[in-house]
């Protein structure tokens, strides 16, 4: 089985957003608490925070870190998590089903983005609340001093501004199951509202639009229209979410929903070029993808808390076990993204910590990465740069949701420096390799750097406290530069990262 592909140095898609490199913390689970925050661990510092995950989250150098939600944040007061912890209350979690101490609010998220050596996009409660509570954070947040919310901020200890720039209008504000559900009307009415509160404030804010929650929403694409057509003039980016499912055990059609991604994203930018043109702009709103991620292994598990009767604090929720299967899906929707560089300029995966993500813990013991970890590293490590065209001629194959999906799933990135090329490849055939060819037009220097690989003979291996390094990537040889092409051979259902030096 063979693959050719073509690329031209001069042949690009556009300049990579960093922020597709992004991530999420909700208060939910143990995302937080025994997450990022556990106080007497071996390894907290002064503040309560993980040193393990802190390494961890550094290493993966993640621009921007949305937060506190997601659904939680529909029926979140921001005040209850600022002020002296002992004075904080503790509140009955609606979306989830558990109980809140507080013990982590904006101020400790802020101080631990700042160790982690990210940024925080922060989101608004547009559920059952609204514009005054909204104008009323970016003030605390934001403000030097001098006035009632930001003076209160310095009494609570934080004497300089957060600055915070990126901005979320409430969450998955489409589905019904959000507290503060609303129509497409009614929240575009709103989202407009607020966000010209909020630009009164400081007109150099990103605001974040909520969009259809998934592209098999009832309501999805008229909720893109109907909205945009109330927030074009004021926001910067539509929200979109989307997570992907293997229920039915059968990997080549799980690997083919990134082809419902690309549709999903080709299909919102239709809708925003329609508005744009509609309202006669020169403004260009894009996409923030900002939840993303492989969730169903944790499905049946989750329903004994979601559906019970108790409130937990902190229980094991949504804490998908990830194998190496995923680290294909990954991969692809990473490549997907990249792409697609021209229409998605943020991107979050979901979540960080224990909750749907890379990085497991135990309380009081270990942290490590799970499979899905990988792919993420190297795409935010080399995937920075100019998305390049490329022309793939190949084999395809039949799956449920379209006729050609191509075995060879496929991204290229030239650095931000202009001086290295990178390859994100997956090989989707179950059985065969793939010959792997790429003309290199443009780089008549490029050479091999290294070729990083993941593979395992079991597609549901996992890694675990006990086993952390089970599924891993590896450097294989065998990979060169020939008379102006890149060749190699690829094993069925592998993951790779080849780098050149261009």
């Amino acid at each position: 089985m063979k693959a050719n592909v073509t690329i031209h140095r001069d042949f690009t898609i556009s300049q990579i957003d960093d922020r597709v490199y992004s991530s999420f913390l909700e208060h939910l689970g143990r995302a937080i608490y025994t997450g990022i925050y556990e106080p007497g661990h071996a390894t907290a510092d002064a503040d309560g925070f993980r040193g393990d995950v802190l390494d961890m989250v550094r290493a993966l150098n993640t621009p921007y870190v949305r937060y506190p939600g997601g659904n939680f944040v529909s029926a979140y007061n921001w005040e209850d998590g600022v002020g002296p912890r002992e004075s904080r209350p503790t509140r009955l979690d609606l979306a989830w089903r558990t109980r809140d101490n507080n013990h982590i609010g904006v101020n400790e998220f802020v101080d631990w983005c700042k160790k982690a050596g990210t940024k925080p996009m922060l989101a608004v409660n547009l559920g059952s609340r609204g514009l005054d509570a909204a104008r009323n954070f970016i003030e605390y947040c934001n403000h030097p001093g001098g006035s009632y919310w930001s003076d209160l901020r310095r009494q609570h200890g934080w004497k300089e501004p957060h600055n915070v720039k990126l901005w979320c209008i409430g969450n998955e504000m489409d589905g019904p199951w959000q507290v503060g559900h609303k129509s497409a009307d009614e929240y575009g009415k709103l989202a407009n509202e607020t966000a010209k509160a909020m630009r009164l404030f400081d007109k150099s804010v990103e605001l974040v639009v909520c969009g259809s929650s998934s592209s098999n929403m009832p309501t999805f694409p008229d909720w893109e229209a109907t909205v945009l057509d109330h927030t074009y003039d004021v926001v910067d980016h539509l929200s979109l979410h989307m997570y992907f499912a293997n229920k039915e055990h059968n990997t080549l059609n799980y690997l083919a929903q990134t082809e419902t991604l690309d549709r999903y994203i080709q299909s919102v930018s239709g809708v925003i070029d329609y508005i744009k043109a509609k309202k006669r702009s020169k403004k260009n709103v894009t996409i923030s993808f900002d939840e993303w991620n492989v969730w169903y292994h944790s499905n049946e598990q989750d329903k004994k808390i979601l559906e019970g009767d108790d409130w937990p604090d902190a229980p094991h929720l949504l804490e998908d076990i990830y194998n190496f299967e995923d680290v294909l899906q990954v991969g692809s929707v990473l490549n997907t993204f990249i792409r697609r560089a021209d229409r998605v300029k943020i991107a979050c995966i979901a979540q960080l910590v224990n909750v749907i993500a890379p990085i497991m813990t135990e309380a009081g013991g270990p942290a490590w990465k799970q499979t899905i970890y990988y792919p993420f590293l190297f795409a935010s490590l080399y995937g920075r740069g100019t998305s390049l065209r490329a022309v793939v001629d190949g084999p395809t194959y039949k799956a449920d949701i379209a006729s050609d999906v191509p075995y060879l799933d496929l991204s290229v990135v030239r650095s931000t420096g202009g001086d290295a090329l990178t390859f994100f490849v997956v090989n989707r055939h179950l059985t065969e390799s793939l010959d792997f060819s790429s003309a290199l037009n443009g780089f008549p220097a490029a050479r091999v750097v290294e070729h990083i690989q993941m593979t395992h003979p079991d597609l549901k291996a996992v890694n675990s406290a006990a086993n952390p390094d089970n599924v891993v990537p590896k450097t294989v040889g065998g990979t060169m530069v020939e008379d102006g092409a890149l060749r190699c051979k690829l094993p069925p259902l592998s993951y790779n990262v080849i780098r050149l030096s261009v």
